[in-house]
């Protein structure tokens, strides 16, 4: 099984997301490979991220040295940009019976990882359902809606949303989203990370409190 993982936008916490499913799947006894298509920007990058986290290895097909959209990256880099069958064929291959293939993208569901290809595409290929990470608070409802129907327009699942970081304390508007997201998106909220959860000594432990099983 294909899982792809997406967001509302950048920084809404979708590594952290990534990793807490890892976490979950691999506590269940189930066999889990986090995949990362296309990673931008210096560092070690999000997979090695969510092995820190879980102590699972991920694997990545392509990188791009500066942070930004990945077809942009590749282009100012005078590098290729990956190809929707390069990408669907490496995608087949990860995926084994037992296993499930957790793949965070890059940016929201309509960021291209080339020119003419973006998450969604290559979610349609492989037949993944999508989880959608989005943040809590004020503007949140308008752009988890945008990115669900955005989904469903292209004949995608989404299985559910994930809240990317909740603060201890939250504001009017966060909480009253709380309730409102799974009324306007139509899909359940699996659970909402902590803020400041990627530092937590006790990742996997949060995870399974946090985070209801994927349905």
């Amino acid at each position: 099984m294909i899982l792809m993982v997406t967001g509302t936008g950048t920084d809404v916490g979708k590594t952290i997301a990534t990793a807490a499913l890892v976490s979950n799947l691999r506590g269940q006894g189930r066999e889990v490979l986090p995949a990362k298509p296309v990673q931008t920007g210096p560092g070690e990058g999000d997979a090695a991220s969510v092995e820190k986290l879980t102590g699972v290895a991920g694997v990545e097909f392509a990188r791009y040295p500066e942070p930004l959209a990945p077809n942009i990256a590749a282009r100012r880099a005078g590098l290729p940009q990956v190809t929707r069958v390069e990408l669907g064929e490496w995608l087949r291959g990860l995926d084994a019976p037992g296993r499930t293939v957790v793949v965070e993208g890059a940016g929201g569901l309509l960021v291209r990882l080339a020119d003419e290809l973006t998450l969604a595409d290559l979610a349609a290929d492989v037949s993944a359902p999508l989880i959608v990470v989005t943040s809590l608070g004020l503007g949140s409802l308008n752009a988890a809606e945008l990115t669900v129907r955005a989904a469903r327009a292209r004949g995608l699942q989404v299985r559910g949303l994930i809240g990317g970081s909740l603060p201890a304390d939250p504001d009017l508007a966060t909480r009253e989203n709380l309730s409102e997201l799974p009324r306007v998106t139509g899909v359940p909220l699996l659970g909402c990370l902590p803020e400041g959860m990627g530092r937590a000594p006790d990742f996997a432990s949060v995870a399974r409190r946090v985070l209801r099983d994927v349905p």
